[in-house]
C-alpha cells in the first residue's frame, strides 16, 4: 500500500548530508516534494521518486544508534538515470524507528564505488 506524504525536513537534511559527505552537490540531486513511505514508516524508509525497476546501486551507506541501542543501518540509493531512489533505513531487529537520526549521529561503514 502506497503512503505519500510530503517530504520532512530532517530528511532533506540528511540527504543533502549524505551527499555533501560524496562530494557531490544536492543541487545536482533534487529531491521530490513528495515520498512514499515503505512499511508505513515504521523504519524511515522512502522512495524519493526515482525508477524503482532501475536500481543501479547504493551511494553510501551509514550507521546510527537509535535511542533503544539498536543499530540501523541507513543506504541511499540511486537508479540507472543517477536520480535519487530510496533513503532505506534498516533497524537490525525490525523494530520500529523511535529517533529519527541527525547527521552527527552517523557513523559510516562504506561508501559506493
Amino acid at each position: 500500500m502506497s503512503n505519500i506524504r510530503p517530504i520532512r525536513h530532517n530528511e532533506i537534511d540528511l540527504i543533502h548530508f549524505l551527499l555533501l559527505q560524496l562530494n557531490l552537490n544536492p543541487s545536482d540531486y533534487p529531491v521530490s516534494d513528495e515520498v512514499d513511505e515503505y512499511e508505513g514508516g515504521k523504519m524511515g524508509s522512502i522512495s524519493l521518486g526515482g525508477n524503482v525497476d532501475a536500481y543501479d546501486g547504493d551511494l553510501i551507506q551509514a550507521e546510527y544508534v537509535d535511542s533503544d541501542g539498536t543499530p540501523v543501518v541507513i543506504t541511499l540509493t540511486r537508479d540507472n538515470q543517477n536520480h535519487l531512489l530510496d533513503l532505506d533505513f534498516w533497524k537490525v531487529d525490525f523494530s520500529k524507528l523511535i529517533d529519527y537520526p541527525r547527521p552527527d549521529q552517523l557513523i559510516f561503514t562504506k561508501t559506493a564505488d
